[in-house]
């Protein structure tokens, strides 16, 4: 075989001495190269052991292996290789490690990368295995290493601020919980149910002197959740923060709208009619259509007018600086709530009083779960292109891969 064109493949391979190209055979009918790498006999091994890297003699090889390399020109590439097993005093034999990939892996190091590029921009595993070339297996087992990889590098100290929230998984009453890092916009972990057990589990993804530093917690008024972050940092203040009391205001406005609605239709008016959207939208965002209908129904002596006018009157809470004033204007609210003669309102009005420490714990760290809402759609585009998870741990390893932030490349 042509010297050079050894060379040639050891240097795009990094390769140097006492690993050399020893063949390199072209297989036409399946378009292949196949580049053989052998280790000299003349140099003493090194043992594989972090903090040994002891010279060793070699005392055997290992049968072939094969790892994908990056295409050469439109042929595959593959590397092959008999590994020699090191015979170390301290810690025995075992097979010394190779510059062209990481331990277990199939593919080079440099395949690899460029896998991880490609996932990265596929819109799901399946296009990026055709892209790849691979089956769905090796691409799963890609981004898994990938992942394990960059948990095992990430950095946790800077850690202050967290998020927990629930996503549906699967059909029915199928949940998982996630855990966020608001301040850096990266999912922490995931875990299955939405349990105190989940939430436990969740919060151990963080050594326990670092849950010692986080200040706040911007949860949902979900118990489980709650309790869990009581037990795993007490010292963090637990926020509701303004999206998830705003869902709940926007649920009983709509409850309102319905009964109205139904009563209305009862009696021949269809006033109410295509008006949801009106009633659940932020002003600011109104189309002129909406706010062409809401001019109209304003005058109206709506229930569900009453109602909005009670929400929307809610949002000033979040501007407060100081507690006292804030549980004054609470306090006010809550009384116009509650002798509003809407039974959904006044529902939402007790249940935001049974958690008023939580909202306002929100003047003091001034932090929302809007990171993990927006991670959640990101989640989502996920599950879409994927078609949906049958496999808990496919989808943990995507959302980690993908919401994660992880140093993912080898």
């Amino acid at each position: 075989m042509d010297e050079e064109l050894k060379a040639h493949y050891g240097q795009l391979l990094g390769l140097a001495s006492p690993w050399s190209v020893k063949d390199v055979e072209l297989d036409l009918g399946a378009k292949r190269i196949t580049i053989e790498v052998e280790y000299s006999a003349r140099h003493p091994a090194v043992c594989p052991i972090d903090g040994c890297a002891g010279a060793c003699p070699i005392k055997d090889h290992r049968p072939v292996r094969r790892w994908r390399h990056l295409d050469t020109m439109q042929f595959e590439t593959e590397v092959r290789c008999r590994i020699p097993r090191s015979e170390c005093p301290s810690h025995g034999v075992k097979s010394i490690a190779v510059p062209w990939a990481a331990p277990r892996s199939q593919f080079t190091l440099l395949f690899e990368r460029f896998a991880i590029e490609v996932l990265l921009g596929a819109r799901s595993i399946r296009k990026a295995q055709e892209i790849l070339g691979i089956s769905w297996d090796q691409a799963q087992r890609i981004q898994e290493m990938a992942v394990e990889r960059g948990l095992m590098q990430r950095t946790l100290e800077e850690v202050e601020h967290v998020g927990m929230d629930e996503k549906s998984f699967g059909r029915g009453q199928s949940y998982i919980s996630i855990m966020t890092d608001i301040d850096q916009a990266r999912v922490l972990d995931v875990t299955e149910g939405r349990d105190q057990p989940a939430a436990k589990r969740l919060w151990s993804a963080l050594p326990v002197e670092q849950r010692g530093r986080i200040r706040g917690v911007a949860i949902d008024m979900w118990e489980p959740y709650m309790a869990a972050a009581r037990e795993s940092a007490p010292q963090a203040g637990i926020v509701h923060d303004k999206f998830h009391v705003a869902k709940y205001l926007s649920k009983a406005v709509d409850n309102v709208r319905r009964k109205e609605h139904q009563k209305l239709k009862g009696q021949g008016s269809e006033v109410l009619t295509g008006t949801r959207y009106v009633w659940l939208t932020s002003p600011e965002n109104w189309s002129e259509a909406q706010q062409e209908t809401f001019a109209e129904l304003k005058w109206e002596g709506l229930k569900v007018g009453r109602a909005w006018a009670i929400k929307e009157a809610f949002g000033r809470f979040w501007i407060y600086r100081y507690g006292a004033a804030a549980r004054s204007f609470f306090k006010r609210w809550y009384y116009w709530a509650t002798h509003s003669q809407l039974q959904p309102i006044i529902d939402t009005a007790k249940t935001l009083r049974r958690h008023l420490s939580g909202l306002l714990s929100y003047l003091r760290h001034r932090i929302t779960n809007a990171v993990t809402e927006g991670l959640n759609s990101k989640i989502q585009t996920l599950k879409s292109n994927a078609r949906g998870f049958r496999n808990f741990e496919h989808y943990r390893v995507s959302i980690l891969f993908h919401c994660g932030k992880l140093r993912l490349y080898p």
